[in-house]
């Protein structure tokens, strides 16, 4: 499964909602990005359900969707898909490229050091 941007983007709501309807997500969509039309937002997702990225409940009146992956999951295939084209599978390329072309707070910095001691240990 390789999402969309659009798809990721509903992908987004409800990964933060949980289970939600087709209104729920069109109208935080709205909020977060740009206008959208309900019935661009209920054909897309339609068509996800279709592809198996999510699962549509069709047990009440309202169809209520949900990721059929993780949040997690998703994000560590779409991320080692990437790595993988982009910088011939090195995680350390990614790494320093993203701290060439970034500035990093020293919060963030700190953070990133915790978590290369956890690793170590």
């Amino acid at each position: 499964m390789e999402p969309t941007k659009s798809e990721l983007e509903i992908l987004q709501v409800l990964w933060e909602q949980g289970p939600t309807t087709v209104r729920v997500v069109n109208d935080k969509l709205n909020e977060q990005k740009r206008a959208v039309q309900y019935s661009s937002t209920l054909k897309l997702m339609q068509i996800m359900a279709e592809k198996g990225i999510l699962i549509r409940d069709e047990s009440s009146m309202k169809h209520v969707y949900s990721p059929a992956e993780a949040e997690d999951k998703t994000k560590t295939a779409l991320l080692e898909r990437f790595v993988d084209s982009m910088y011939k599978g090195s995680a350390s390329s990614l790494v320093m490229q993203l701290f060439g072309n970034k500035n990093t707070s020293t919060e963030e910095l700190n953070e990133i050091k915790d978590f290369l001691k956890k690793l170590d240990q």
